[in-house]
């Protein structure tokens, strides 16, 4: 009886223990911190695809290629954009969001510089596959992260983060059309794609992958309860 009524604070103990580890590890999540970030970065790799149409004149009028062939350009970014999702998916399960939206970043940033010095068709084909290969890794790789995060609301946060595709293109077309009539379709190129690149950099240090108790406890919601009797199983097993 002694031995058993010692042993019950110590099972207390440990159940409360292991509660507030658990607690603490969700709060330091931050699911919606995760979601707002990977919006951010979604809205500044939305001009590469939604804001090409207002360029296309300005460099039709500056090279005269005729805008069939500059509209190529946008076909093969549509293409390295799309395709290879699935492997960028994979790399992101394997190495974390992090450094891969780091690389769409540098990509995309290095894409717009292209464009604002490419003299020839085949100069703007190449920076049109690096862009689409960069916008593909931080759209995929954004919204892959924010739907590990929200078990729950899958749809909800696959959704906010789409969403900021289309609201970045919505919020920049006035400063670009506007910088466009300024200061020409080449420093407009420049201009964005630093601030563009320089933005989705630095909001790609705040993402992570959520810890693995925090998907193993949203799938199973007995998680907690299961931890705790396993606790108390060890203060009843003895030592020697």
């Amino acid at each position: 009886m002694s031995e058993a009524s010692a042993a019950k604070p110590a099972y207390s103990s440990a159940g409360s223990e292991t509660s507030r580890a658990l607690v603490s590890s969700g709060s330091r999540a931050r699911p919606w911190v995760q979601l707002i970030f990977g919006v951010v970065c979604m809205a500044m790799v939305a001009n590469l695809q939604y804001g090409w149409t207002i360029f296309v004149n300005p460099i039709d009028a500056h090279y005269h290629w005729g805008k069939v062939a500059i509209q190529w350009a946008f076909t093969l970014f549509v293409l390295f954009e799309t395709w290879l999702v699935p492997f960028e998916a994979y790399l992101a399960d394997r190495f974390g969001p992090r450094p891969l939206v780091m690389v769409g970043a540098l990509l995309i940033a290095f894409c717009w510089i292209i464009y604002s010095r490419a003299a020839t068709l085949n100069a703007l084909y190449v920076g049109a596959a690096i862009g689409g290969i960069g916008t593909g890794l931080v759209y995929g790789t954004c919204i892959g992260n924010a739907v590990k995060w929200f078990e729950k609301r899958r749809g909800l946060a696959a959704g906010l983060t789409a969403a900021g595709f289309g609201a970045g293109a919505a919020l920049t077309v006035v400063p670009l059309t506007r910088s466009l009539s300024s200061s020409g379709y080449q420093a407009t190129f420049f201009k964005f794609a630093l601030i563009q690149g320089i933005v989705v950099l630095v909001a790609a240090v705040a993402l992570k992958k959520p810890p693995k108790g925090t998907v193993a406890r949203q799938s199973n919601p007995h998680l907690l309860q299961t931890q705790v009797c396993m606790r108390r199983l060890c203060w009843l097993v003895p030592a020697g």
